[in-house]
């Protein structure tokens, strides 16, 4: 079995009223430490009254990495500079690569305002390899029925395959570099193994509940870091659970961010807030609610 170097435990972070825990960076985890793998909030669980205010997520760019979120439950309204805007509701995912520059905003849609209801969301970034930073910016929403399944272990596990492949079947998406990401549903006792090259790297988040990951027990908001010393993972549930779980190949590139950027050094940061600046990202004005 691959062998848990850490296990890490998420820190509570909240945003305005909104239930927040930062699963990486932290303090004990670097932001590029599970390169491409660079940063995860887990925002929830939690209930909105009627007449709420949503999240709290206004226009804001990126450029040079992608961003996947996992709705769990709730909605997710997603507006950008390219013209993309969609509804996705519980169980659905977004997919955006910001590429050479991309303005959104992620808020609640006004359904979700008016009547409240539960909601958790994941995010989390992926980077981009030098080569692909500039690329043009894409964006797909998926609902629930449009992300392939597979039932596991008799019927306890359900596997949600957003891209890459698991038991032979495909995942919805088709990203620009070797990811595979899968969200999975355990119940009680439900178990699973996978076979992953030494050579990727393994992305493990437990969003609910707990499990048993080749030996270990990982309770809900921990991620354990791997070294790539063998193949086999084994994630077998203590209780009910909810595993996103990932790998791909690392980059081994230059690294550098700040704030809504992510690339390969200081001075294309730099670049990235003077393009940002003379609005070659598009007009975040436009993305305002009305």
């Amino acid at each position: 079995m691959r062998s848990i170097r850490k296990i890490h435990k998420a820190v509570y972070e909240p945003i305005a009223d909104l239930v927040t825990y930062r699963v990486m960076p932290t303090q004990s985890f670097p932001m590029n430490a599970l390169d491409p793998f660079i940063f995860l909030n887990h925002h929830g669980k939690q209930e909105y009254l009627p007449k709420n205010h949503g999240l709290p997520f206004g226009p804001h760019p990126h450029r040079g990495f992608e961003t996947v979120t996992i709705i769990l439950e709730g909605d997710l309204t997603h507006k950008d500079s390219s013209g993309s805007n969609s509804v996705i509701r519980t169980g659905g995912v977004q997919w955006m690569t910001a590429g050479s520059g991309i303005i959104h905003a992620e808020v609640s849609s006004d359904e979700f305002k008016l009547k409240g209801g539960p909601l958790e969301i994941l995010q989390l970034w992926i980077n981009l390899p030098a080569r692909a930073k500039m690329t043009a910016p894409h964006y797909t929403g998926l609902q629930k029925e449009e992300i392939p399944r597979v039932e596991m272990d008799d019927n306890k596990v359900t596997a949600h395959i957003v891209s890459g492949s698991m038991n032979g079947v495909q995942g919805a998406l088709k990203p620009i570099t070797d990811i595979h990401l899968t969200w999975f549903e355990f119940e009680e006792d439900g178990s699973i193994k996978m076979l992953v090259p030494r050579d990727k790297n393994i992305f493990l988040y437990v969003a609910a509940g707990e499990v048993n990951v080749n030996g270990h027990d990982v309770a809900q908001h921990h991620l354990p870091e791997f070294n790539n010393d063998d193949e086999e993972i084994t994630i077998k549930a203590n209780l009910t659970a909810i595993v996103v779980f990932g790998y791909a190949t690392p980059f081994n590139e230059p690294f550098a961010a700040y704030g809504p950027f992510v690339m390969n050094s200081e001075e294309e940061i730099m670049a990235a807030y003077d393009d940002y600046n003379k609005g070659k990202f598009g007009n975040p004005e436009a993305l305002m609610e009305n």
